[in-house]
């Protein structure tokens, strides 16, 4: 069991676009808020005859359609400048509403007509609406009989919500002074959230209310079973912290839960609610945009709870290259990647990300009949709008079909985006001045039981390409202490632990004064069979902190593994002492009573083991062959041996010779010879070409079994 933290989340901008600049559009030619000595629309219009088109009112037409694609954002307290829940809000600014629905800056709905989609929720106006919008401008934007207004979907910044009355809101206990910032460096901070809940419960959608939406660019919301985020959260004074987000800080399996301006998701179709257990923390992370003087942010997320298990799980496949090199003045640099789906899947949405240098985002599978389908495509990528888009209908690819996205970039000077003049390098990165390029797609498995098999095809290429990411950022900046944390870990995940224990040995030395890095270190060295550096490292965590349970576990183990078993015992009580429901700690200490002759002991700390950790299946193997083969018979407990084995067995898919061993045995012990030599069969048929002295003792017990079946039975008395 390894200690590590990984650095996750979204990215800080440093950008010369200020956060409200994608809304100058409802200005533009138009001129600002008319009124106030800017050029007024009451002037212009009231000396005219009002045109064919005058009948069109704000009550009648002009309100429904503003409610539907603009209140998202245009509401008090939105991030918007105005609200339009009201014709007085809105009549001012009639004219610059008439300037951005014409050239389409507002509302902003990024992906292009006609490929992907319909999705849900589109903001996006069709020709009729826009031209209806501008009869009413310049027919004099007359208000209307107030008795044909709709219903008014006004929602105060700190009460109502709009997908209704939450069931829980987790909410920041105090609220995060953000300081003034003029030099436009962002700022990524992270704030865990304890969730109070006593019981399980199935989570059908959030919603997130930013509480200050001048500055909250963008959040990411993520749930921590552990209470590392916590941890890190209470080592700041100040509330929240910036840095590393936690290695079991994630996303709900299969969602991405984010927010953007203007981004409602709407609760997930039935069948469709993620697990949500007790005891986990809410991590969220704010980018905020500083203004010229200090701004108090406090947000706040309701959850909407169901009763309903999920009957789907989700999985997201993300496609991506993070071997991003984009020289300067390249002004068509392409990023392409592609996924041959293993198995039939139901596509339900998707979610492009992006930093500021991209043009264009392509989204498309291809398949095996060499259909072509869309799934989205941005002409004009824009870092301030990105969303998740849900479709509204989910359809089916088959296995086989080939998932693709292309995105371009530009780092030539005519990008206004560009935050380098002159253009510099620019290579992939989480922060907002490099780049990044992800299309993530949300599929359910046509078949449930294929999820597993979709997991464990996709999730080592997408680990490996992190892999990629780190080593690039490492290159640049080698003391991110963090970083070398997490690309060990993932170095891990694929067995390659020399590249692990120099990522872990980095850390280490980076920071001498860690438990956690010298715990990290000695882990590996352990894995990796370099027992005395492994104890060195081992026993500095200890001096660093000498209730390091962990630490104390696996100095056990190697000393066990060193022949030193009074130490190893004398480690593993101690890591039991602190932890005393590790099942960890509860099977190596059996393991080393074992080896003494303790076997009593060993069962009772083995039960306790399969208690702690019933899913499990050594704990479990071991005890069993222990009821089975005990040395004395009145310990011996056969029905239960071949319970926990065939427990074991299941757990391991039947295909682990040690296992079927243990199998046998207990078949044996049980008087069920005929399935004793069957299971030891199957075992010695599964046992690797170059373990011969592993088939040698599982041939000499099934000549055993064998020969035990053939006698024949004994007279009865």
């Amino acid at each position: 069991m390894l200690d590590w933290v990984r650095t996750a989340g979204f990215h800080r901008r440093t950008g010369r676009r200020a956060a409200g600049a994608a809304l100058a559009a409802w200005l533009g030619a138009a001129g600002a808020a008319e009124g106030g000595g800017a050029p007024g629309y009451g002037a212009g219009i009231a000396a005219q005859e009002r045109p064919a088109g005058a009948d069109v009112t704000f009550t009648r037409e002009i309100a429904p359609l503003l409610l539907m694609h603009c209140g998202a954002c245009h509401q008090p307290g939105g991030v918007a400048p105005f609200s339009v829940l009201t014709y007085a809000d809105v009549r001012p600014w009639a004219r610059a509403i008439r300037q951005s629905v014409r050239t389409r800056s507002m509302p902003p709905w990024k992906p292009a007509p006609g490929y992907g989609g319909p999705f849900v929720a589109e903001r996006r106006l069709s020709g009729a609406e826009i031209d209806l919008i501008a009869r009413w401008v310049d027919g004099g934007a007359p208000e209307g009989d107030p008795a044909d207004l709709p219903p008014t979907r006004r929602r105060a910044p700190d009460a109502g919500w709009r997908l209704g009355a939450p069931d829980l809101v987790v909410e920041m206990p105090e609220p995060y002074l953000l300081p003034a910032g003029g030099d436009g460096d962002d700022v990524l901070r992270k704030f865990a959230l304890p969730i109070p809940i006593p019981e399980t419960r199935y989570v059908k959608g959030v919603e997130f209310q930013p509480g200050n939406p001048r500055v909250v660019h963008h959040a990411n919301l993520k749930i921590d079973p552990t209470p590392a985020s916590r941890r890190l959260d209470a080592e700041d004074p100040e509330p929240g912290y910036e840095g590393v987000t936690p290695f079991d800080a994630r996303f709900p399996f299969g969602y991405f839960l984010g927010w953007t301006p203007g981004q409602a998701r709407p609760l997930e179709a039935d069948g469709m609610a993620w697990r949500l257990d007790p005891g986990s923390d809410l991590l969220v992370e704010l980018h905020l945009t500083p203004t010229d003087e200090p701004q108090p942010v406090r947000s706040r997320v309701g959850f909407y709870f169901t009763d309903e298990a999920p009957t789907k799980v989700p999985f997201t496949i993300r496609l991506g290259k993070q071997d991003l090199d984009i020289p300067p003045g390249a002004a068509d640099y392409r990023s392409v990647d592609r996924y041959v789906l293993p198995v039939d899947v139901e596509v339900h949405g998707v979610q492009p990300h992006a930093h500021y240098l991209a043009e264009e985002v392509r989204g498309y599978a291809t398949l095996p009949d060499g259909t072509r389908r869309p799934l989205i495509r941005i002409d004009d990528w824009d870092f301030h709008w990105q969303d998740f888009y849900r479709y509204e209908t989910p359809f089916v690819l088959p296995r086989g079909t080939e998932l693709a996205m292309e995105f371009t970039y530009d780092n030539s000077a005519r990008n206004p985006d560009n935050r380098f003049a002159p253009p510099r390098r620019v290579t992939w990165g989480q922060d907002s001045s490099n780049e990044m390029g992800d299309l993530w797609i949300q599929v359910v498995p046509v078949r449930p039981a294929d999820l597993g098999p979709l997991t464990r095809d996709r999730r080592p290429t997408e680990l490996a390409e992190d892999i990629v990411g780190f080593e690039m950022e490492l290159a640049a900046d080698p003391d991110q202490v963090m970083m070398h944390d997490d690309v060990a870990s993932l170095y891990l995940q694929f067995g390659r632990i020399d590249e692990a224990a120099a990522h872990y040995r980095e850390s280490a030395r980076l920071r001498p004064g860690s438990p956690a890095a010298a715990y990290n270190l000695g882990t590996t060295l352990l894995q990796a069979g370099a027992l005395d550096e492994a104890a060195g490292e081992l026993e500095r965590a200890l001096r660093l902190n000498p209730d390091y349970a962990l630490a104390h576990n696996n100095l056990g183990a190697v000393f066990r593994l060193q022949g030193r078993l009074a130490d190893a015992v004398r480690h593993f009580r101690r890591s039991l002492a602190i932890r005393p429901d590790d099942g960890e700690a509860l099977y190596n200490l059996a393991n080393a009573l074992m080896m003494q002759g303790a076997l009593d002991e060993a069962a009772a700390l083995y039960r306790r083991a399969v208690d702690a950790a019933p899913d499990a299946p050594e704990p479990a193997a071991e005890l069993a062959w222990l009821l089975a083969a005990h040395p004395d018979p009145a310990r011996r407990d056969p029905a239960r041996a071949v319970a926990l084995a065939e427990r074991a067995a299941a757990l391991t898919g039947r295909v682990q010779p040690a296992v079927l061993d243990v199998l046998a045995a207990a078949y044996a012990a049980a008087g069920r010879l005929d399935r004793a030599v069957a299971t030891a069969e199957t075992a010695l048929g599964l046992v690797p070409a170059d373990r011969g002295d592993v088939a040698a003792v599982i041939r000499q017990r099934l000549d055993g079994y064998r020969r035990a079946l053939a006698e024949p039975p004994a007279p009865r008395r």
